[in-house]
């Protein structure tokens, strides 16, 4: 008999019952694996731990979670600029996402990033910026082929293990935000 696989994507406000430890354990997996979202080391727990909780006090961070079976595996954010930038209000960011990779092949990763663009399209943002490792391959892909379009490589991005190593940066015109971006 074949288990039921419940996968949902929603906005944390708050943690309750295991969501942080859970958060956290996914968030160390997917460093282990190369895909940290800046990370190269897994930090401590207390240090996670801070940082998720930090994420839920920050007003222009919308914490966006993934979940199989009822358990976090994954996290992304959309990022609205402060305030005091005006000339950029009209863009928002898309940034800290991954999957643990026990959670992968269910189409979480799309899911996650769908529910970026919808809430930056419901908050009135007209683009949804990114950036990324040259080195996420599959990351790269999955965002190209959602209409994301590369506008610059940063040859000096990130070091990892002593290695420097090139990122890229994307957009994507959102339809329904405020403000029609000049082409």
């Amino acid at each position: 008999m074949t288990e039921t696989v419940v996968t949902t994507i929603e906005r944390i406000r708050a943690f309750a019952g295991s969501d942080l430890e859970d958060l956290c354990e996914a968030t160390v997996a997917a460093i282990e694996d190369g895909g940290g979202f800046g990370w190269v080391k897994s930090p401590a727990s207390h240090v996670l731990e801070s940082y998720w909780n930090g994420i839920l006090l920050v007003p222009e961070r919308t914490l966006f979670v993934a979940r199989l079976n009822g358990t976090i595996c994954g996290a992304v954010q959309l990022v609205g600029p402060p305030r005091n930038n005006e000339a950029q209000s009209f863009a928002a960011t898309l940034t800290s996402n991954f999957l643990a990779p026990w959670s992968r092949g269910h189409g979480l990763a799309r899911r996650m990033i769908e529910t970026v663009e919808d809430a930056a399209r419901v908050a009135g943002f007209a683009v949804l910026n990114l950036d990324v490792r040259a080195t996420q391959e599959a990351a790269i892909g999955l965002y190209e082929t959602m209409g994301f379009e590369r506008f610059g490589t940063n040859p000096a991005y990130a070091r990892v293990d002593g290695k420097t190593i090139e990122g890229h940066y994307y957009f994507k015109r959102l339809t329904g935000g405020r403000g029609k971006p000049k082409s």
